[in-house]
């Protein structure tokens, strides 16, 4: 997997964040999901190469980057530490602006980065989330079945994090398969990538303070923004998978408008985990939005 990749980390916002970079051209940060790392683009990073720089990173608390230790009000974890992260990652490698790719959690620190750091977003591509706060304040019997780990991973320490460690490849492939549209679309040497990162000391610590920060002081932000007004303002493209909870229990679509001022979203015959499910439509899209950006 990522043939031709260099592989490192960087100092940035106090903490090492690891990272992949490889290809040439304008810059494409990628940045994964729970409970996975940068690996889960491996099916699509390749062929993205020939067009884009671009850096997969791991997200704090996830993968081989830094995992601060819990705090109080989960702080170390808000998304607006966590989008310094790769506004700094990705000013340290010279670029001041840049492309997103994002997934799942990733994705919820990229909707922050966009709003905190608006210079540095050229356009945005979000895969399979609505607004955290759209989420929670229409959480229904149906979604909190669906999405459990939502309210399972936020009680407080250490519950979670000691039952994820007690069985870690159970809690792993429960999470994946349960949420992808059926078949296995992960290939042994992504699970195997996914498996050791969760093994390491202070991820289902660090995965579990994600989760907690988006239940907490995330909203604070987020209903800060929604006061003032603050929208996202660069070009977004807004994809989810009609076979997954998303797809089925939200618009999506509708839901970013509330948010975004120029945002288009489309429903791909996925699951949750679409770069993995179905990797060549994704690329289609993908290229489609940001060659159109870069082009111009």
């Amino acid at each position: 997997m990522f043939a031709d990749f260099e592989r490192t980390s960087q100092p940035v916002n106090g903490i090492n964040i690891h990272y992949r970079i490889g290809g040439s051209g304008p810059p494409l940060l990628l940045l994964h999901g729970h409970p996975q790392t940068h690996v889960m683009w491996h099916k699509v990073a390749g062929q993205l190469t020939d067009h884009f720089t671009v850096v997969a990173a791991d997200l704090r608390g996830y993968g081989d980057s830094d995992k601060p230790p819990v705090s109080e009000k989960n702080h170390p974890y808000s998304k607006r530490e966590m989008a310094l992260d790769q506004v700094g990652l990705m000013s340290s490698l010279g670029f001041g602006r840049f492309d997103i790719l994002a997934h799942d959690r990733g994705a919820r620190v990229s909707h922050r980065l966009a709003l905190d750091h608006p210079g540095a977003v050229n356009r945005m591509i979000l895969l399979d989330i609505a607004p955290t706060l759209s989420m929670y304040e229409q959480t229904t019997e149906e979604f909190a079945r669906a999405y459990w780990h939502w309210f399972f991973l936020i009680r407080p320490a250490p519950l979670p994090e000691t039952l994820i460690t007690a069985d870690p490849e159970n809690y792993l492939r429960t999470m994946l398969f349960r949420l992808s549209a059926g078949g296995n679309p992960f290939t042994g040497e992504a699970i195997a990538e996914y498996l050791r990162c969760l093994r390491l000391p202070g991820t289902a610590a660090g995965n579990c303070e994600d989760y907690r920060a988006s239940a907490g002081i995330d909203l604070e932000h987020d209903r800060q923004d929604r006061a003032a007004g603050n929208r996202i303002t660069c070009p977004l493209l807004v994809l989810w998978g009609t076979e997954g909870v998303i797809g089925k229990l939200f618009n999506p679509l509708q839901e970013w408008e509330k948010v975004a001022d120029d945002v288009q979203g489309a429903g791909l015959p996925s699951g949750h985990f679409i770069p993995e499910e179905i990797p060549g439509i994704l690329l289609e899209h993908v290229l489609n939005f940001l060659h159109y950006a870069n082009r111009q």
